[in-house]
């Protein structure tokens, strides 16, 4: 009895500072309400309930990969983005661009994931987005990633969503591989200038979404420290830096989550020592592959275990139907929630699956072809009008209204 009081005097609470909510706790309007918080290994929504992170990745809408578009050499946001102007000319490469972003993820998307019964995306950006840096046609309006993270944001509300904000690339490189869209090393943790422009960067998106209570957290950055390099030396930097950025946001921002990922692919947690530094921290995993077993994440399991804080797989999948349905078991047997890598992409092992229209293979080939010097370019290079016409029906083609549901996928997720 005292338990039902208890929810029903916060859910009286959250009323009153936030008025009306949605069947998942998500305030209708923006300003000064409760935020998803932490107690002990849970996340608790502001209507009091325990929030279990179920959902998907929204992968290749603002921080493009290769294997997305079916390309494999061209694998990088940069190196996409420099054979679209090889392909098409700077001008319709940055028009691609600007159509991409807005019909690869819609209203209609995030409507469907809600359906599928999720709690949670999960959104990867490139940092440039919120720069003035050149980025996927456009180099003179550093508003466009509030502009675009707004909107998603006001659709998620909508669809009864939380979002998770991750920094996918971060100036410099965390990584050093295709998906931080860096030049293949980890740059940022040697870079004192990359260091304070990516402090600088999320206290800028923490002072524009401090109030907004739809957002869950901000996830720092991904997957950082590739295995190749000294890792020795670099996993040191990594707690540091994490509170350095932890302590700009705070500045501006002492209300959301902060998540912080593992090294090596999000999946090395020995690098840190303190986790009580700040009291909304928690922490992110990613696994591809192995056992869909207790004893497969045993690491994570015990980092888990000894911080007493929640964990969460920001990133699985590209698996067996099979696979993904045992492992899911064992992550909620163990009170880990997840998203699901990716939400769309080209043919399937996601959400929704789109066709690569006719021609494509042209932009495949022109992609994965030689194009060291000039000369290769010319040679590879399909006539230009034609490619134009791909890559728009490419676009038709990516619509929500022509992508193919991956039923079976999407039901061994287990989120409803």
């Amino acid at each position: 009895m005292k338990a039902h009081i208890l929810k029903a005097l916060a859910l009286g609470v959250a009323l009153l500072l936030g008025g009306a909510t949605g069947c998942s706790g998500i305030p209708d309007s923006p300003s000064h309400h409760p935020f998803v918080t932490i107690e002990g290994d849970n996340l608790i929504s502001p209507t009091g309930e325990k929030l279990t992170i179920m959902g998907t990745n929204l992968g290749n809408w603002l921080n493009p990969e290769g294997y997305m578009f079916g390309f494999s050499k061209t694998n990088s946001p940069w190196m996409i983005d420099l054979m679209l102007r090889e392909l098409v000319g700077p001008d319709r490469a940055a028009e691609f661009w600007r159509k991409f972003k807005d019909c690869y993820i819609t209203k209609a998307d995030i409507d469907f994931i809600a359906s599928c019964g999720a709690t949670v995306v999960r959104l990867p950006f490139n940092y440039r987005i919120f720069t003035d840096e050149d980025y996927m046609g456009l180099s003179d309006n550093s508003e466009e990633g509030f502009e675009r993270v707004d909107a998603l944001v006001q659709w998620c509300r909508e669809a009864g969503l939380y979002l998770i904000l991750d920094m996918h690339d971060c100036p410099g490189g965390q990584t050093g591989d295709n998906i931080d869209d860096s030049y293949a090393y980890p740059w940022l943790f040697e870079s004192g200038r990359s260091q304070d422009l990516f402090c600088e960067v999320w206290k800028k998106i923490a002072l524009h979404y401090r109030n907004e209570s739809v957002i869950l957290g901000y996830e720092l950055m991904n997957e950082p420290i590739a295995p190749y390099f000294d890792t020795g030396k670099l996993n040191a930097l990594l707690e540091p830096l994490y509170k350095k950025a932890v302590s700009a946001i705070r500045e501006v921002d002492p209300d959301h989550i902060i998540l912080l990922g593992g090294a090596q692919w999000n999946g090395n947690f020995e690098p840190f020592t303190d986790w009580t530094f700040d009291s909304k921290i928690m922490y992110t995993c990613h696994r591809y592959g192995g056992e869909p077993t207790p004893q497969a994440i045993e690491g994570i399991l015990k980092f888990k275990e000894k911080t007493g804080l929640p964990m969460y797989m920001g990133e699985i999948g590209h698996n067996t139907t099979q696979w993904q349905w045992e492992f899911v078991r064992t992550m909620k047997n163990n009170n880990i929630g997840y998203t699901f890598w990716p939400y769309k992409k080209i043919y399937d092992s996601c959400f929704v699956g789109f066709d690569a229209p006719s021609g494509w293979d042209k932009v495949v080939a022109f992609s994965e072809s030689p194009r060291g010097t000039y000369q290769e370019i010319r040679s590879a290079r399909p006539a230009q009008e034609e490619a134009w016409g791909i890559l728009e029906a490419f676009l038709r083609n990516v619509k929500f209204s022509s992508c193919h549901p991956q039923q079976s996928y999407i039901s061994s997720l287990q989120m409803k």
